[in-house]
């Protein structure tokens, strides 16, 4: 029985979204709307199935692409942030925190049930989406799926998930 593993990477353009976002921190502050054009990248290790590969890079493409067009052009909403108030009222969703109030569309939304629209959250919440969808859709989980998301050249965050 071989012990090799292997390594497969998709890193494309087509792995971006454009979305608006803030973020809490220290606590207390709450940052200004700004956007970011992420771009995200995916990692899958493991050994050589039958047909030798790790998994169907087509497959892999599709659902990582699936996920991130969810949010492009959408505002990344924290649907868990301790201290920015989400409401949902009908066709739109209300943020507040302290004396400050946004109120979106709710269909341009994307809320995300994480505690902050990080950079590392958002990853993280990526991977899982794609743990869930590669599991359901194609049978197939890997050893080790490592997700990258980069806000900007130069800045990034990943997660490295061992199911």
């Amino acid at each position: 029985m071989t012990t090799d593993r292997y390594t497969v990477r998709i890193e494309k353009d087509h792995l971006v979204f454009c979305c608006g976002h803030f973020i809490s921190y220290d606590g207390h502050q709450c940052e200004r709307l700004h956007g970011h054009n992420y771009r995200a990248a995916v990692e899958v290790a493991g050994p050589l199935g039958p047909d030798g590969y790790v998994v169907d890079f087509l497959a892999l493409k599709a659902r990582a692409k699936e996920i991130t067009d969810d949010w492009d052009h959408h505002m990344l909403v924290a649907a868990r942030n301790p201290v920015i108030l989400v409401e949902e009222t009908g066709p739109a969703v209300r943020l507040r925190y302290k004396d400050r109030e946004w109120l979106f569309p709710a269909d341009n939304c994307a809320l995300l049930p994480v505690e902050n629209t990080t950079a590392e959250l958002i990853a993280h919440h990526l991977a899982g989406r794609l743990l869930t969808v590669l599991r359901d859709q194609h049978g197939f989980v890997p050893e080790v799926l490592r997700v990258e998301v980069e806000e900007g050249p130069g800045q990034s965050a990943a997660v490295e998930v061992r199911p």
